[in-house]
């Protein structure tokens, strides 16, 4: 039997709530299947953040090019003696024709703001519900986490190291993914490396240490093989002895011109021995030897060591980013927004929905500096909305690009590195107070004038239709 860690291209149609499906078959037995929008926003915010970053876009428009049922995917269905035959011969030849519109990956947004408005027939834009959740949601969640070690590390060195944590395959893949686009340097996941042309690093394990007879043997021969790729992991046993084997091994090698690159701290008080691991290095001549930490390592941990002046060049981040720990759910809702032409408002308790399909403009300073944003309606523009902005802005920016229309994306598909480069710059303009990983400010976001109009009127009209 094939490996189960697999995901045939096929199979994708579904991973799916069931309810969509047995919606899909109730709209085509009923004939509602005019045009509809669905929005996709995060209702709040996830504690202690003061900004979020879009991801997962991309791999969604993968799933929607080749979006189909094939012939066994059909047959499983009708396994289940609940689909009519007309419904299963229309699955059969479903294709998603919808048009997207969406924050193109490595912008920076905040809450109630539309990652992406998706337009098309009703049961198109309903199947793709759940895959969009999932991808887009736990895609953003984790770049979002990775950013804030990006934001107090000072230039340092990031590395992603959660594959062995992350909550599945596809999991670590997109914290990879996610992780390198929000400023980390690469990761230690190869197939991430292969896929999406991600850095690759590594170190070594406890394991290769310990099958040795001696410590300084094991860094001896790792170095003499991997001369380039030598941070030796020097806390299997005691550290400060670890790594003054590390500088003994620097020494005996240095007449053949080979030097390690670093050396691993993965245990105990990481502020304290990176200092006395520094002063040992330095006293060997070595002063270009790097010092790489990790275990257990987040933004809070960072940060300390930032502040404390401790040596480290570079930190190994895992478990805490690839599941965000501390926030590990993104409160993303997929809404209908709009149908036959005509808006549509959830009032939910604790969970209502903006009606009608949606623009985000951005207010720039003069500076170059973002300040303020305003959800309005898509047939608005940066001209019908500049007032509403205080101070006035500089410059005003739709944020909402179409992005995918008749089956196909619009354009070619961007690299990955423009998406990191998008985060960079907008992480660069971005004030500090919004940045804050313990209490950050909250970054002004409002709607506008027609949007509040709308939503008022909406919310009379859904009143009707309980009646």
């Amino acid at each position: 039997m094939p490996s189960d860690l697999r995901l045939e291209p096929d199979e994708t149609p579904l991973l799916i709530d069931f309810y969509e499906l047995t919606m899909a078959a109730s709209y085509f037995a009923t004939g509602y299947n005019d045009k509809a929008c669905f929005s996709l926003t995060t209702r709040r915010m996830p504690p202690r953040r003061g900004f979020l970053v879009a991801a997962g876009l991309e791999r969604l428009l993968d799933v929607l090019e080749e979006f189909h049922f094939e012939p066994r995917m059909v047959e499983y269905l009708d396994s289940l003696k609940i689909f009519s035959p007309e419904f299963l011969q229309f699955l059969a030849t479903l294709r998603f024709t919808g048009e997207v519109r969406a924050l193109a990956e490595g912008t920076i947004f905040f809450a109630e703001e539309p990652l992406i408005e998706v337009r098309g027939p009703l049961i198109e834009t309903q199947l793709i519900e759940t895959i969009a959740l999932n991808q887009l949601g736990m895609a953003s969640l984790i770049a979002s986490k990775a950013a804030r070690s990006f934001a107090v590390a000072g230039g340092r060195r990031l590395v992603d190291f959660g594959l062995r944590r992350s909550q599945g395959a596809d999991a670590g893949l997109i914290a990879a993914r996610s992780s390198y686009m929000a400023g980390f340097h690469g990761s230690s996941n190869v197939l991430a490396g292969m896929r999406y042309g991600i850095p690759v690093y590594g170190t070594m394990a406890h394991s290769y240490v310990m099958a040795h007879e001696r410590e300084r043997e094991a860094f001896a021969s790792f170095v003499k093989v991997f001369p380039r790729l030598s941070t030796l992991l020097v806390d299997t046993y005691d550290t400060v002895r670890g790594v003054e084997n590390a500088a003994a091994v620097a020494r005996d090698l240095a007449s053949s011109g080979i030097v390690p690159m670093g050396v691993r701290l993965d245990s105990g008080n990481l502020i304290d021995l990176s200092r006395r691991a520094r002063r040992i290095l330095d006293e060997h001549g070595l002063k270009n030897v790097s010092i790489f930490a990790s275990g257990n390592i987040d933004e809070y941990r960072i940060q300390e060591m930032v502040k404390a002046g401790a040596p480290i060049d570079a930190f190994g981040v895992g478990t805490a980013m690839a599941v965000s720990q501390d926030a590990p759910a993104l409160d993303v809702a997929y809404k209908l927004v709009e149908y036959a032409g005509k808006p549509r408002l959830k009032t939910s308790e604790n969970k209502p929905s903006l009606p009608g399909r949606k623009q985000i403009f951005r207010a720039f300073n003069r500076n170059g500096g973002f300040y303020s944003d305003l959800i309005g309606l898509e047939e608005e523009s940066a001209v019908t909305v500049s007032r509403e902005f205080r101070p006035a802005p500089a410059h005003i920016a739709p944020l909402l690009e179409p992005v995918f229309a008749g089956g196909k994306r619009i354009g070619p598909r961007p690299a990955l590195n423009d998406a990191r480069e998008r985060f960079m710059r907008e992480f660069a303009i971005l004030e500090a107070r919004f940045k804050q990983i313990d209490q950050p400010e909250v970054y002004p976001v409002r709607h506008s004038a027609a949007l509040n109009a709308l939503l008022i009127s909406e919310r009379l009209a859904a009143e009707s239709r309980q009646d």
